[in-house]
């Protein structure tokens, strides 16, 4: 019998998964070095914060791309296809193009096995990130931290703008566990000769301008801009020189998320990588889209919201948007369908979600995360849904299945579906949700 054909390059990646997140930037600055340290040709943002990265580079790009300037970008982690993680002008990398540039990177790798260690996933799709919008020239990267900042693979990247969105407790076991500490790992992001935004409050603000002040960057702090309007079309924002600001994201959030946005734009422009006029500012943020958060779909009639919350913050968030909502959407009983890791704050999650009286009372669905041993058992969750909600719910091992069967409670209960927790899940669903999502292998 002839033997299996080789994995392709991307499986093989995929399953650098089992190595899981090894922080350092030994491993990255020797491979970035074997492919001509293809950041260093770069300009452009480096987007670091425990929620609201993703939104934050999603505005930027689209504001950039309204100016007419070409964009590279590396959302972590992706929602449906690797391809989204090496993304020019919002167009993921094509499969034969990622399968070439990641069997480089991969090559490029093995020689500091030995000295460092194998380079885990991450570090391996960002290192392609980094040299495809090399090699596609392109105006500006915009790019996001993955983990902390000080020891993430991105941070080996110096570059002109950099952006601190908020800090919140979030992945204790490698950044801390206060509020000052993890802080302090994300502001290690800010070097000397950079530009700085920040949205970050409190002891996190403190901690983010001490160290702008060690390096002697200028810190644009900003305040989340005042909401007009908030319903499903997103949200309405005023600013004193635009006017009404219109924003297709849901939830009154994302007026924090919109402020530091602004800045890094105008530092950006300070910094002499990319002007945006105002009529561009207006309409990247009129084109903004960040599917899988707080995203609102129809399917087979049902309303469904979809949204990667994947720690208290963003559950709270969640549960304020629902709560804000609740006029607009069909008022039968909810159906939440959840899936989240073990080793994040699942009791904090579930409470923040249980705030609200018609979230504690929803009919709801437990399931794991599908292709990660990281996923807390439907059980699991179940029971500990039940112990803050007061109201039982019902584990459901299999995601697909667990969605079958919360399709049909919000039917007959004639309600909305809420899928969320890990993005994950998130990703796997929408795809069944969602005719012609990417995938890893289409064109």
């Amino acid at each position: 019998m002839p033997p299996d054909p080789p994995a392709d390059t991307l499986t093989r990646i995929r399953a650098r998964g089992h190595i899981g997140i090894r922080l350092g930037l030994g491993r990255m600055r020797a491979l970035l070095g074997r492919l001509g340290d293809p950041q260093q040709r770069l300009h452009g943002v480096l987007i670091g914060g425990t929620n609201g990265k993703g939104s934050v580079a999603a505005m930027t790009t689209a504001m950039l791309a309204a100016a007419g300037y070409s964009t590279g970008s590396s959302p972590s982690p992706h929602l449906h296809s690797y391809r989204e993680r090496v993304t020019i002008d919002g167009r993921p990398c094509a499969p034969e193009d990622l399968e070439a540039l990641l069997t480089e990177v991969l090559a490029a790798s093995v020689p500091g096995e030995d000295a460092f260690g194998p380079a885990t996933e991450f570090e391996l799709m960002t290192a392609a990130a980094y040299l495809w919008s090399a090699r596609q020239d392109v105006d500006v990267m915009v790019m996001e931290v993955g983990l902390g900042g000080r020891l993430d693979a991105s941070n080996t990247w110096d570059a002109e703008v950099v952006a601190v969105t908020n800090v919140g407790l979030d992945h204790q076991e490698y950044l801390g566990d206060t509020i000052v500490s993890v802080a302090a790992e994300k502001a290690a992001i800010i070097k000397r000769g950079a530009r700085a935004v920040t949205g970050a409050q409190g002891q996190a603000l403190e901690t983010v301008a001490g160290r702008a002040d060690e390096v002697g960057v200028p810190l644009d702090v900003r305040a989340q801009l005042p909401v007009i309007a908030a319903d499903r079309a997103g949200v309405l924002l005023e600013h004193p020189r635009l006017g009404g600001l219109r924003l297709p994201l849901l939830g009154r959030h994302q007026a924090a998320n919109a402020a530091v946005a602004l800045g890094v734009v105008e530092a950006l422009g300070a910094s002499g990588v990319a002007q945006v006029s105002d009529d561009a500012i207006r309409a990247g943020f009129a084109a903004t889209n960040w599917p899988g958060r707080l995203e609102l779909l129809e399917y087979d009639g049902l309303v469904v919201l979809v949204d990667g919350a994947h720690n208290p913050d963003g559950m709270a968030a969640l549960a304020d948007t629902l709560d804000e909502l609740a006029p607009s959407l069909p008022d039968g009983r909810l159906t939440l369908l959840l899936g989240v890791m073990r080793d994040k704050e699942v009791d904090r999650m579930l409470s923040a979600l249980a705030g609200p009286a018609r979230l504690r009372d929803a009919r709801c669905f437990a399931t794991g995360v599908p292709e990660t041993e990281r996923t807390l058992p439907a059980a699991a969750l179940a029971g500990r849904w039940e112990a803050v909600s007061g109201v039982e719910a019902c584990p459901v091992d299999d995601a697909d299945e667990a969605l079958e069967r919360a399709l049909a409670s919000a039917a007959r209960e004639d309600g909305v579906l809420v899928v969320a927790g890990s993005l994950y899940l998130v990703g796997h669903l929408r795809a069944r949700l969602v005719s012609g999502a990417i995938s890893d292998t289409d064109a």
